[in-house]
């Protein structure tokens, strides 16, 4: 088994990786625009399959199937809610960032707001993307691969290591091994190539990471049919977990349901609509109508997230849990199992990909954020495009070799997914109020922006790690997620109230930046109408 899993994986890594050096290899890459938009010439397959990938690594894989094996079906929220939130950005903030002609999120707020709002901005994202979010992707990869290719017994490695005087268990040998290679891999990856190459790259692998993911459900539910089929196994799940196949989360789970209407969409709504990370992708787009077009065909494919992303957590814990497995191994543990060994390697593949995705996707970002923001503005404000792309490609490298060394030290996470989230908020509400402020209200000044990134980010993290005793969470005895709606509710009242006591003296007007075609796409509001009548319908259906 493991001969073919083998044979698969190397064939399948060495397919994607020729076919996407055959495609781009006529790219231009040796300018800022063309490195990190593509020369902003991206079309909507492309545009929705890189989204789609870069949202969907291990941490989504991994983490929030871990996060349905506690939970069941209701931590769907999301995926589901993901499609209202990029209904929004289609309609709403796509629109005038391509107008801007921008290239990183805190170029908006220096539009907007002032260069300082900006440096902040670009602080908060570079420090966040550098500790949280890319040694998580390294950490949940490394995870879901051990337990995929049973990596221990292909690398026969079972007995503590001593490495600097410390005594290692072989787990954890295997674990910072695995994370090293792939950190090495990744930064190759993104070090050469610009953003299209990630881009076509990312829509190979989201093909086959689509096609494995339902082919485990698939596998996962006949295993629990006992030889009687998907469909026997899906009605014996039902009946033996009715209570983890409801959309309706309660209180104690992770995503109650009320909070979908609070942190769980204000979360969604950055994450979809100003996080970096991912919207980089709809600013290389060709043009407007494009650009709508591969997000609003991302929020199709998002409704289907749950088939792979929860059901195989839901089926993990019917065969697992009395077997004491954690619940971010349980991902892994069943693509072992119920896959035949040549679809285990192309699977693992496919998630080499997955995760080389987005981790790409948050090192190209972190180093435009970096090269554009911080060593343009601040460093070396003179330097030429061959400085700033050096420096960029420099700061790849530092930053990878940070996460190598971060993520293993990640092991021992309940759930690795709920981490993320909780971590995200420290950042994800400020700058998501700063902007959705300075759109919505022309008048609020510069000094509104600073304070609100500032007072956000410190109101959040005090929130967080504050001992029980004087916590404003466990007095108020408020859940994580409303704790959050009610500092956007509060971060927003107090950048209006300072514009309204010291408004600017001219109302912003935004200017266009921008040569490619800003024609709406004819059928975005339509597309837009059927998605959200869909997410009412699933949730609907499953609260029964």
């Amino acid at each position: 088994m493991h001969a073919w899993t083998l044979i698969s994986f190397i064939a399948f890594t060495g397919f994607a990786a020729l076919l996407t050096w055959w495609l781009t290899r006529k790219d231009e890459k040796a300018s800022s625009e063309g490195f990190f938009l593509g020369g902003r010439s991206l079309t909507y397959p492309i545009i929705a399959g890189s989204l789609l990938l870069t949202n969907l690594s291990t941490e989504q894989m991994v983490g929030l199937n871990g996060a349905a094996f506690n939970d069941g079906l209701s931590v769907m929220a999301w995926e589901v809610i993901a499609v209202i939130a990029l209904v929004i950005m289609a309609l709403f903030f796509l629109p005038r960032f391509l107008k801007a002609g921008i290239t990183t999120v805190p170029q908006f707020l220096e539009l907007r707001f002032d260069k300082r709002t900006q440096n902040i901005a670009n602080i908060i994202f570079l420090s966040a993307y550098a500790l949280l979010l890319i040694p998580i992707i390294l950490y949940s990869g490394a995870v879901g691969l051990m337990q995929m290719l049973d990596v221990q017994a292909l690398t026969g490695i079972d007995q503590p290591v001593t490495l600097f005087g410390q005594t290692l268990q072989p787990d954890t040998v295997i674990l910072w091994g695995t994370a090293i290679l792939i950190g090495i891999m990744g930064s190759l990856y993104s070090r050469l190539g610009g953003l299209r190459t990630l881009a076509v790259l990312d829509t190979i692998n989201g093909v086959g990471l689509l096609v494995g993911g339902f082919l485990i459900t698939w596998f996962g539910l006949s295993t629990i049919g006992n030889g009687q089929g998907a469909l026997a196994g899906w009605d014996a799940l039902v009946a033996a977990n009715p209570d983890r196949l409801s959309s309706i989360g309660k209180e104690g789970q992770s995503v109650p349901f009320s909070t979908l209407f609070t942190g769980v969409a204000l979360l969604n709504l950055f994450y979809w609509c100003t996080n970096q990370q991912i919207i980089q992708r709809t600013f290389g787009a060709s043009s407007l109508a494009e650009g709508q077009k591969g997000v609003l065909l991302t929020g199709a494919l998002k409704l289907l997230g749950p088939v792979y992303l929860v059901i195989p957590g839901v089926i993990a814990y019917h065969l697992y849990a009395s077997q004491g497995i954690r619940a971010d191994q349980a991902y892994g543990k069943l693509v072992f199992d119920v896959l035949p060994g040549p679809l285990v390697g192309f699977f693992a593949a496919v998630m080499v990909g997955a995760i080389l995705s987005s981790f790409n996707a948050a090192l190209n970002s972190t180093s435009a954020l970096f090269s554009i923001g911080l060593y343009k503005h601040i460093i070396n404000p003179k330097g030429t495009e061959a400085q700033v792309m050096r420096a960029a490609k420099i700061f790849v490298v530092v930053t990878a070799l940070l996460a190598m060394v971060i993520a293993p030290l990640l092991a021992g996470q309940a759930s690795i997914f709920k981490y993320l989230q909780k971590m995200n908020g420290i950042y994800f509400i400020p700058i998501f109020a700063v902007v959705v402020v300075g759109m919505l209200n022309r008048r609020v000044p510069s000094i509104a922006g600073t304070l609100g990134l500032l007072g956000g980010v410190a109101t959040i993290a005090l929130g967080y790690f504050l001992p029980d005793s004087i916590n404003p969470i466990t007095a108020l005895g408020l859940h994580e997620f409303h704790f959050l709606g009610l500092v956007f509710a509060v971060l927003v009242i107090g950048m209006l109230v300072i514009g309204a006591l010291r408004p600017r003296a001219t109302a912003w007007e935004l200017t266009s930046g921008n040569t490619i075609d800003m024609t709406p796409w004819i059928n975005a509001k339509w597309a837009s109408l059927v998605l959200v009548l869909l997410v009412i319908g699933i949730y609907v259906y499953f609260a029964v």
